[in-house]
């Protein structure tokens, strides 16, 4: 029994909902978005909810994802998903240009990274990146791809990271300093 899948998705007065068959048009003031369905997975509308239903026991853990694929796309066109990422590092920055996000990140040359359609990435503070947008998968998928740029680094910790992200810091060369002195 998928216990995600049973649960009752609200669904505020802003938003409409479409339910088509494989798929699911949700559309709000923040965007529109459409969710394809697995195979034997049904939603229906009441009374200002959906609920998601299955065929048989075969589908128990695509019910349970399919729910949850709903239910985001219901929150992302009404909140919206953010990311922030922190750009450590002397020298490290970004700026928005156009539809470009240009970042110097310690490289002969600036690294330009082109914005998706319905993605918004603000600078705040030069070293402070917030990414934005009502579908989730593709927030976190850009975030990801930002701080694929330039990994933090284990030894002296620079790089992109998301925020709150805990490195493990290593220990230097040990051996190099014993030697010197």
């Amino acid at each position: 029994m998928s216990r995600i899948g049973n649960k009752v998705i609200p669904v505020p007065s802003a938003v409409k909902v479409q339910v088509n068959d494989g798929a699911v048009d949700v559309q709000g003031p923040k965007g529109k978005l459409s969710i394809a369905l697995p195979r034997g997975i049904r939603f229906e509308q009441k009374d200002g909810t959906l609920v998601a239903s299955r065929e048989n026991d075969g589908q128990r853990a695509l019910h349970g994802l399919a729910r949850a694929l709903v239910a985001n796309a219901v929150t992302g066109v009404t909140q919206g998903f953010k990311k922030e990422l922190d750009i450590v590092g002397v020298g490290y920055r970004a700026e928005v240009k156009g539809k470009n996000l240009v970042l110097a990140l310690g490289f002969s040359h600036p690294v330009e990274f082109p914005i998706p359609e319905g993605i918004q990435i603000a600078v705040e503070k030069q070293t402070h990146l917030s990414v934005t947008g009502a579908n989730k998968n593709q927030v976190g998928q850009i975030a990801a791809n930002l701080r694929a740029l330039r990994p933090p680094d284990p030894y002296k910790q620079k790089g992109i990271r998301i925020t709150g992200e805990r490195l493990k810091k290593k220990a230097g060369k040990a051996g190099a300093k014993a030697a010197a002195g």
